[in-house]
């Protein structure tokens, strides 16, 4: 396994700052919203993306996020009143670049791509916490985030009349995966599927399919193939997890061993509370036993990328970034990032 950061993808110091942590291997986001360049399925500007890291030192083995506007594949039948969609591609399009997309990372011999289907909206938070020593923690409250939700969105959160059903989701995503899986396997990318985040049978009048291991097991049956991968987010899985199963203290260990080699991607990072409150920690808080977890990993074969996700914004993380998305500041990364090292390390035998 392999220890890998989640980057931007325009010069940032944390480019520097990976070389120094002797980390080259990158994951970024390709989104036009980000890099500033249209097109991110074309070979050209994905190759300009991978150029521009390579130059400063960063290899680029794993694509993450949307890639760009990924309504018309997730939204696909939704029930609005048609505005605001000038200029929209149609479904058929989208999934055209998709396809193309994956055949660009192929070429430039990128062979992951870390994918979500969260409709509506994609990871959610409701604000801060203060954490450890004063550290700010991003955290999620359903009953606060329905008060700060338009009228129509609550009422539809609440009375279960939703934009997209939870079969009309899963009718999207057999269509989506079914098309673009046979271009993914020929060009040798394995597709990561993350959980929904939070992980919540629905949120601002959308379904929510993926919050359940049964769940993945249905997406893989649609097309069985070692391209149809799973991303490992640790805490989403623990908070899939009743209480009775957490106290057991084994379940994410159960779950990893379910999946075996259908593990493509490790998100580390852990919670407390439940999927409708929960608060994230430092790496090394928290009661998962992350030994253990990196230890199974190596036990199944796995031989992976992992990175470590969500942190709480440190002092002095604002100097350097001050308009970072809450739960990516820098420093935080910096400790995290030692501490995987560690557990790397200390399970290499």
């Amino acid at each position: 396994m392999k220890l890998v950061e989640f980057v931007p993808p325009v010069e940032h110091p944390l480019w520097r700052l990976c070389l120094q942590m002797g980390i080259e291997d990158v994951i970024v986001k390709v989104n036009p919203s980000l890099t500033g360049l249209s097109d991110p399925w074309r070979f050209e500007t994905l190759s300009s993306i991978t150029s521009r890291l390579a130059s400063a030192g960063l290899r680029v083995v794993g694509l993450e996020g949307d890639p760009f506007d990924m309504a018309p594949i997730k939204n696909f039948g939704e029930r609005e009143d048609g505005s605001g969609n000038e200029g929209r591609v149609t479904r058929d399009e989208a999934l055209a670049h998709y396809c193309e997309l994956l055949e660009s990372m192929g070429r430039l011999g990128i062979h992951l791509l870390c994918y979500n289907f969260m409709v509506g909206t994609g990871w959610a938070r409701t604000g801060v916490r203060t954490g450890r020593g004063g550290s700010k923690a991003t955290y999620f409250s359903l009953e606060e985030t329905r008060r700060k939700m338009p009228d129509a969105e609550c009422r539809m959160s609440e009375t279960g009349e939703l934009k997209l059903s939870a079969e009309q989701v899963w009718t999207n995503y057999e269509h989506f995966i079914k098309v673009v899986m046979p271009t993914a396997e020929r060009c040798g990318v394995r597709m990561g599927l993350h959980p929904d985040d939070p992980c919540l049978p629905s949120l601002g009048g959308y379904a929510r399919i993926f919050g359940s291991v049964e769940a993945y097991d249905r997406a893989y049956a649609l097309y069985p193939s070692p391209s149809n991968a799973v991303t490992f987010c640790q805490a989403n899985f623990k908070l899939m997890m009743g209480a009775g199963e957490r106290e057991k203290g084994n379940g994410l260990e159960e779950m990893a061993r379910h999946f075996g080699r259908r593990i493509a991607f490790i998100h580390v990072r852990d919670v407390e509370g439940d999927r409708t409150d929960f608060t994230e920690l430092f790496h090394d808080q928290g009661d998962t036993d992350q030994f253990a977890l990196m230890r199974l990993y190596r036990s199944l074969g796995l031989d992976v990328p992992v990175r470590g996700d969500h942190v709480p914004e440190m002092e002095g993380d604002r100097a350097l970034d001050a308009d970072c998305i809450p739960g990516y500041f820098t420093m935080g990364r910096l400790f995290a990032n030692g501490y995987l090292k560690a557990l790397l390390k200390g399970t290499e035998t």
